[in-house]
């Protein structure tokens, strides 16, 4: 991408991109989001592509759980550690594998989340060579706040649609994420 020293991009990387003269985005990159002339980004939410709608979709999520997990005083992955413990504990393997951590940075996140006071190791019942982590009294009533918190956060992303809009966005991004397999990091509040 050519920018120029005025931060704006040159013509031949606009047309690279499927920019027009005027800044709006050529029917190959299929649309959402365009460049202003003044090198801006202009956001258009008709015609979204499926992409950046899942992807502009993601980072919205991400700063409504980073929103939550300030109000609550904990960081965002201690958020998403906490929800997967609320139906009861798992073995830093299972952990690993659900959070698609390497071991050296759950250890990381599990040991800043001992010391915060939210969850708490020990030895396995069933193989006392293995750890398992449960939350605490504090982080049960940690993560039910932040878990109902941010429900109510995520609940309103979506009041302009009406009720079998919201069925169907759910039903649709259901599939999406039982078709790749994505781990229950996030209880469904219907159960």
């Amino acid at each position: 991408m050519n920018v120029r020293s005025d931060g704006g991009m040159s013509a031949e990387t606009r047309s690279g991109m499927g920019v027009e003269s005027d800044g709006g985005m050529g029917a190959e990159t299929g649309g959402g989001m365009g460049v202003k002339p003044d090198g801006g980004m202009r956001l258009e939410s008709d015609g979204m592509g499926v992409v950046p709608a899942l992807v502009r979709g993601s980072f919205l999520i991400e700063r409504v759980y980073a929103d939550s997990a300030r109000e609550h005083g904990i960081t965002p992955q201690q958020g998403v550690l906490i929800c997967v413990l609320m139906p009861g504990p798992l073995g830093m393997t299972e952990l690993s594998q659900t959070l698609s951590l390497a071991k050296s940075s759950l250890t990381g996140l599990v040991n800043r989340s001992e010391a915060n006071g939210l969850v708490e190791r020990a030895t396995d019942p069933v193989d006392t060579r293995a750890v398992v982590v449960s939350l605490t009294p504090a982080g049960s009533a940690t993560a039910e706040k932040f878990y109902a918190g941010t429900c109510r956060r995520v609940d309103a992303l979506t009041k302009s649609l009406d009720p079998a809009e919201r069925d169907t966005l759910s039903a649709l991004l259901g599939r999406v994420v039982t078709d790749n397999e994505v781990p229950m990091v996030f209880m469904d509040e219907r159960r």
